[in-house]
């Protein structure tokens, strides 16, 4: 009875729904049949009263003869004629009907030539009493429909079932009946029930596709899927159930390793020589790990990896960072990087917090960084209880970086880029790369980003453009053109600019001959600062280049007003141009934009001979990457 009850409700539910969307469109179609009937005996009666006026029929004689014409043909609940005052002929349905009256809104007709108003109310009492009989058939037939269809469901379910449970009954009589079959064979032949068979393979099926999911799942939430090791999830989920919980591992060392290189070699070398480099250092630190079994590697983010040295001191530790030091130098030999990671390293044991942790490894890395390639460096616990131990990571990159600049100790490397035709004037774009007091190459990507954190970036651009100069004319390399990169904190640099002007104006040799790359998205912070810079540049002889060209919104909206001399694609757009026709299309619609504003396009991490040849088909004006060329020393 339950599942009948259960049943006859669905189906009223059902037929509810039905009723409720038939009964909405029948109230639509009435109000809009209405609608229309109100507005034809509106013009109605205006032809009509036309026509008693123009036969100058008296008021009194019109009204009544209108009246009369109204009633022929149209049913009113209200009808009435009057003139100022006196009304002629008024007429009211005794039957007033809700519906009627919410529909058939009253009208009132002005007769101006005759002064007379003609106000009335059409009824539809009729049509609406037929509906209402109508929907009250449908509910009573639906709610007859609902119980026959329940019931007849009811009792092919019941069928179906005593079926089902006949069939059963009578294969296990069998196995009853039967006095030859031991307990194991009894067990046996159940199993081998067409019935059963089929229904514990189908759990079993279910039961495997369900465990796989969870298992799918799981190793989305807690492993990395480029590298195949366990995630940031899954270290502090260690941390939390090893390390502070009750457990035999008591302390140990928490080792930060990051990846120094990976923006450099995704902007030039592409993503997928990123996460090569990514899945090597990965290998490197698994190879050196494994002499420590109970160790444990986590990837915490995209370029830095954690290890875990359980019960063991710092100074164990160190001889393993050394270790990783050692192999990560054999690899930058091969891989013509300028470095490729650094680690930090801090004790741990119960009493401390996984973040402070965390942000003591980081500070270690940092002061790594300010030291000769692939090095590491230990934060010690006393480092806690001082009051710069947050910042001293920040406090050594600021003495570094004074260093640097007061020594400059900087180094200038060219890459060329190869016009793609030979009336196409381009360039060798200037790298920098920075080193500390051992000559020892610092990385390049973290120094700038901490020159810019410390507000130090515009004193590194100044270094950088004053020793270009100096290079070149001391050199005599004036035949060709050289481009210098400017962030954009310098250009929005009143002081900044003062001093460039005065320095390319005193230089009027090298000016011409210097080409200064600008990003995209610095030019968009400050449009009128963009436009200024610009005009100065093209002032005293020298270009500008729009770097990272495609990564704003806006692109080509203002540069009409900018007029660079060059744009240089995003190398988003150049990667594996020759697979993409949808970057091929919006290159072909760039590179035709920015031919008739006088702007030459040029395409940056040009990797292999396919891409080449499909951006000079594209009129790519130059091409710069390490398939073009590599950088050497200026």
């Amino acid at each position: 009875m339950y599942k009948f009850s259960k049943l006859f409700i669905k189906n009223i539910l059902f037929a509810l729904i039905f009723i409720t969307a038939l009964a909405g469109i029948t109230f639509l179609l009435l109000s809009s049949y209405i609608n229309q009937q109100t507005l034809a005996q509106q013009k109605k009666i205006q032809t009509i009263s036309q026509q008693f006026v123009a036969n100058d029929t008296l008021v009194q004689e019109l009204a009544t003869k209108l009246a009369v014409i109204m009633h022929a043909g149209t049913d009113y609940q209200t009808l009435m004629i009057r003139s100022n005052s006196q009304i002629y002929v008024s007429y009211q349905n005794n039957q007033p009907h809700v519906i009627n009256s919410l529909l058939a809104k009253r009208k009132t007709i002005s007769i101006e030539n005759l002064n007379i108003q003609v106000q009335y109310q059409l009824n539809f009492i009729n049509i609406i009493n037929f509906l209402t009989k109508l929907f009250i058939c449908i509910i009573a037939l639906s709610i007859i429909f609902v119980f026959i269809s329940a019931r007849l469901n009811y009792k092919l379910q019941f069928t179906i079932f005593r079926i089902i449970s006949k069939q059963i009954s009578n294969e296990l009589s069998k196995i009853n009946d039967s006095d030859f079959i031991t307990k194991e064979d009894s067990h046996e032949k159940l199993l081998n029930i067409p019935a059963l068979e089929e229904g514990i393979a189908e759990i079993k099926s279910m039961m495997t596709t369900q465990f796989k999911n969870t298992t799918n799942l799981e190793i989305k939430a807690h492993v990395d899927s480029l590298t195949g090791i366990e995630n940031r999830n899954r270290f502090v989920q260690f941390y939390e159930n090893q390390i502070i919980q009750d457990s035999p591992l008591k302390f140990g060392v928490i080792l930060i390793t990051r990846c120094s290189e990976l923006q450099t070699i995704n902007q030039v070398h592409g993503y997928n020589s990123g996460d090569n480099y990514i899945i090597k250092i990965a290998d490197i630190i698994k190879s050196t790990l494994a002499t420590r079994p109970t160790g444990k590697l986590f990837r915490l983010n995209s370029s830095d990896f954690a290890t875990i040295l359980p019960n063991e001191q710092l100074k164990e530790a160190e001889h393993y960072a050394s270790e990783l030091t050692l192999k990560f130098n054999d690899y930058q030999q091969t891989s013509e990087l300028d470095s490729i990671a650094f680690t930090g390293l801090v004790y741990f044991d119960k009493s401390k917090p996984l973040g402070e942790l965390l942000a003591l490894a980081d500070t270690g890395v940092s002061v790594a960084q300010t030291q000769k390639s692939n090095s590491w460096y230990a934060q010690k616990d006393i480092d806690i209880l001082t009051d710069n131990s947050s910042n001293f990571g920040s406090q050594n990159w600021r003495h570094e970086i004074d260093s640097v600049i007061d020594a400059r100790r900087v180094t200038l490397l060219l890459q060329p880029i190869q016009p793609t035709g030979r009336n196409n004037r381009v360039y060798s774009e200037v790298l920098a790369r920075f080193l500390n007091a051992n000559d020892d190459m610092l990385p390049t990507a973290t120094f700038i980003a901490m020159a810019e954190k410390l507000d130090k970036i515009t004193e590194v651009d100044r270094l950088i453009i004053e020793t270009v100069i100096k290079e070149i004319t001391t050199k005599n390399m004036l035949e060709s053109n050289y481009g210098i990169n400017i962030s954009p904190r310098s250009i929005n640099d009143e002081h900044f600019m003062i001093w460039l002007e005065r320095k390319l104006l005193r230089e009027p040799n090298a000016s011409p001959r210097l080409v200064f790359e600008i990003s995209e998205l610095g030019m968009q912070q400050n449009i009128k600062t963009a436009k200024r810079v610009v005009d100065m540049l093209h002032r005293v002889g020298s270009r500008v280049t729009i770097e990272r060209f495609g990564v704003g919104l806006t692109s080509f909206k203002f540069f009409r007003g900018l007029t660079p001399d060059y744009i240089k694609m995003d190398s988003s757009y150049t990667r594996d141009i020759d697979d993409d026709k949808n970057n091929q299309y919006f290159l072909r619609l760039m590179v035709d934009l920015a031919h008739r504003l006088g702007i030459s396009v040029l395409a940056e991490s040009v990797e292999s001979q396919e891409e080449k040849h499909t951006l000079e088909k594209l009129f790519i004006d130059g091409c710069q990457g390490y398939y073009i060329g590599k950088p050497t020393k200026l």
